[in-house]
């Protein structure tokens, strides 16, 4: 097996590239949709994020919204709640290892994946890049973002031209969906290539 890390900065098009990943067959493990269900359901982690960040919780399990204000731009806050989430996290890893032990690929799409060292647990890595007028006016688009709430992840963030020089392999996603899933195709290609015996 060949693992995959895939990383981009906030609005750099991430999850439409593991989305053409999942589209070829490639297993995904999503991080930040392992967190969100994490924060939803496991009671164990809704328990000890209330713990330490009181009022952050609700029926609903962890309310993000409440959350957010709390760690964001806060590097202290943010240390305490990953070391709530990540060992939580990595059991989910573990089990999706496991559930797709034959596959010849597998895709861990990790926004902070430089940030938190994690392209020592992975094969190859694969940023997913756009300029940067392209990045800020998709996330300043979203629903609830401002400029200082941009400003304030991009500065959690390793900046994109340190992130696609560290990086194995990069998928443009500034223009046309065909171009970004052509890249996506031979990137597999490439790794299912180095898998294939020498006959």
């Amino acid at each position: 097996m060949i693992t995959i890390g895939l990383t981009g900065s906030i609005g750099m098009g991430k999850s439409t590239v593991a989305a053409m990943f999942a589209d070829e067959g490639v297993p995904v493990f999503d991080a930040d949709a392992a967190v969100h269900r994490l924060q939803a359901s496991d009671a164990t982690v809704i328990s000890a994020i209330e713990a330490a960040f009181p009022g952050a919780t609700g029926a609903g399990g962890v309310d993000r919204a409440k959350l957010g204000p709390m760690v964001l731009g806060d590097a202290a806050a943010m240390v305490q709640l990953e070391a709530i989430v990540h060992p939580a996290v990595q059991a989910e890893r573990a089990a999706f290892l496991a559930a797709h032990a034959t596959a010849p690929l597998v895709v861990f799409d990790i926004p902070l994946l430089f940030e938190t060292g994690g392209e020592s647990r992975v094969d190859v890595v694969v940023v997913a890049s756009a300029p940067d007028s392209v990045q800020r006016a998709r996330v300043l688009a979203r629903a609830g973002m401002t400029p200082d709430k941009l400003e304030a992840i991009l500065a959690r963030q390793l900046p994109d031209p340190e992130k696609t020089a560290r990086a194995d392999y990069v998928v443009p996603t500034g223009g046309s969906l065909d171009t970004t899933r052509d890249a996506v195709r031979r990137i597999i290609a490439c790794l299912t290539a180095r898998k294939t015996p020498l006959s």
